[in-house]
Formats: C-alpha cells, structure tokens, sequence
C-alpha cells in the first residue's frame, strides 16, 4: 500500500510572506518615489492605479493601446496632484517589441534608471463571438475562432511578465525580496502585480475564453511565485469579481441587475497595499462588493445584520492561503535544489556580471 504523502510546508523555501492582513493599512510615504510601470492605464484599474500612486508621490508610466485617452489621463493628473514623474507611452501588449519598447523607455524615463514595480493589468472581456456558438464551419475554408482574448489576457501578461523578470532583478539598489525587511528602509523593490479575475477562480458561463485567459493568468502566478525568489522578485496577484469598469459589458450588467458589484477603489486599495508594502511576497486576494461580515470561533466568515457592532466591512479576501502547507515531495525536493542553486549563483552570478561589465568596458574602447 502506498503510503499517504507526508505533510511538507515549503513557504519558507519560497520566501513566502504571512498570511495578507486585510486590517493592516500600510504608510502611502512607502510607496513614494517607487517607479512604477503599468500596462492598460489608460482606463479601468490601471487609471485607478495611476492616480492613487501618483498622489502618493510615485513615478507611474501608463502604458496603453489608447493614445487620446491614456494622454489625456497623465495630463489630468499631473494638474491634479502637481506631480510632475507621470508619462504615458504607447504600447500594443500583444506585440512584444511593443512592449520590449516600452521597458526600455521606461528605463530612459526613471530617475534612477530602473524599474521597482511592473502591474500586468492590461486586458479585454468582450467575446466578439461565444465560443460556445460555432458558426460557418461547414464552409469550405472554415473560419477558426476570435483569439484575440487570449492574446491580450494571456500572451500580453505573458510578455509583461518575461520582461519583468529581466528588469526587476537588474533595478538599481534593489535587493532581493525579504518578508522580513523593514519597508520604510526599502527604497526600490523587485515587484510584479498580477491582474486576473474572479473568473480565473471559478467558472463563467457563457464567457469561456475570459475565463481560460485568467485561468492561465493564476496558474502563471501560482508558478512564478515559487520559483521567483531566485531572482528576487516578489510576485502577487489580484482576482477582481464584477466591478463597475469600463471591462464590464452591458450583457454581464444585465445579469448582475439587483446583484451586489465591486468598486474599483477596493481594488487600487489591494494593488497599493501590496505595491507600498514589500513585506507581502507571494500573496494573493480576491476583491469583491464590502460587505459587512463577522467571523466565528472556527475562523469562518458569515454575512450578519447591519446593526451588529462586532462585524466589519471587508472587500478584500486572500485566495490560496494554504497551498503550500502541503506539498509532494517532488515540489519540496526540486525546491530546495533551486535554493542551494541560488546560494552558490551568489558567487557566481556576482563573476558573470562582472566579466560582463568589463567586456562592455572593452568592447566601448575599440569602437
């Protein structure tokens, strides 16, 4: 008989933080001058995004396929806030040297000529045509499916996400990620937000590929934080339920009339609280409507009356609180090789960056 598989916590070896303190408000003063690089912050979240950091005195590049909307956003709130560190760059996500500009030039643009925090958060929800509803392939040439879901959800965070990786761990001053570090002594980060949805937690009826794209989207996330550390960079992630954007199509608020919907400042609340706060590696929340809930003797939440004085309005709850409680060990083993691969990188990785830098001192002499 098989034997029943031990219990194997392997936070620690992924440099995990504790479990997300939904009471804990962070200081905005941490968030100050981080660089910060946001794809989709023309509208929606990422507009949400860039003001709120911005007021906090970041410097915030929005990046967006909407050029008219996403100028005049930076335009707005400059005259706003009176901070001058705000720029927009035009940036098709599902065209990688799209992209692979806007790093650069963000780089060009950040005072300190790197990069603490990239949010992936671009990404469309309309389906031009159900996936569920096939059409026209008795033709002779039948036509295959709308993708372009995929290639925004999916490959366009894909991309963000692989450029990240490369600059995170190359920001100037930035250490490695440290649950235990001290924030206000944190002066750059090594930072990546993963924007999904609730979709990519449970089913959607009626909108698959939305819900393959985020899908994907958590299994990227669930991936790279335990893999992540070896660059340093500290990856979460948040999954918003229905909340009034412009994502939100009249079909889907058609559905959700008389329902309870998200706000979308419950969800910039999240992204600053994991941007400002770089003691939260490797955490995700779930943002929903607030509702005024209390929580029992057994740790479990319940919806109560709203004249109970002992509840709390709370929106935001983490997903895969307990995953890596109990792992296989495979997962322990190949771990713990990454850790031991990382120690003795430190040595070198330091002798391969530094034949790099004087073969570059080299190579700018005989030209």
């Amino acid at each position: 008989m098989v034997q029943e598989a031990q219990r194997h916590p392997v936070g620690v070896l992924v440099r995990q933080s504790p479990p997300f303190d939904a009471n804990h408000i962070p200081d905005d003063s941490w968030i100050k001058d981080k660089v910060i690089v946001i794809t989709g912050g023309a509208s929606g979240f990422g507009a949400g995004f860039l003001r709120s950091w911005a007021a906090a005195g970041a410097v915030v590049i929005a990046a967006d396929i909407n050029v008219a909307k996403g100028d005049q956003l930076v335009r707005d709130v400059k005259k706003d806030t009176g901070n001058p560190n705000l720029y927009f760059i035009h940036c098709d996500v599902t065209d990688w040297q799209s992209q692979v500009s806007l790093f650069r030039e963000a780089i060009k643009l950040s005072p300190h000529g790197g990069i603490d925090t990239v949010v992936a958060n671009a990404g469309i929800g309309a389906e031009k045509t159900p996936f569920e509803e096939p059409s026209d392939l008795d033709q002779t040439n039948p036509p295959p499916p709308d993708l372009s879901i995929l290639d925004v959800n999916l490959k366009g965070v894909i991309y963000t996400s692989h450029l990240a990786l490369w600059y995170l761990q190359r920001n100037p001053g930035s250490s490695p990620a440290n649950p235990n570090c001290v924030p206000a002594q944190v002066k750059r980060d090594r930072h990546l937000i993963l924007i999904a949805s609730s979709a990519g937690l449970m089913a959607l009826p009626g909108g698959t590929l939305y819900g393959a794209s985020k899908h994907a989207v958590v299994g990227l996330y669930r991936n790279m934080r335990a893999s992540s550390f070896m660059q340093g960079i500290r990856v979460n992630m948040i999954c918003p339920y229905f909340v009034e954007t412009p994502i939100l199509t009249a079909s889907v608020r058609a559905i959700l009339a008389g329902g309870a919907l998200g706000k979308a400042e419950d969800v910039v609340e999240a992204a600053t609280r994991f941007a400002a706060d770089p003691r939260v590696v490797g955490r995700a929340v779930s943002v929903g409507p607030k509702l005024k809930v209390k929580q029992d003797v057994d740790g479990e939440w319940s919806l109560v009356e709203s004249e109970d004085e002992d509840a709390e309005q709370r929106a935001i709850w983490e997903v895969y609180l307990h995953d890596f409680e109990d792992a296989d060990v495979f997962q322990r083993r190949i771990l713990a090789i990454m850790n031991r691969a990382t120690e003795i990188r430190g040595w070198m990785g330091w002798a391969h960056d530094m034949i790099g830098t004087l073969a570059y001192g080299l190579q700018s002499l005989w030209r």
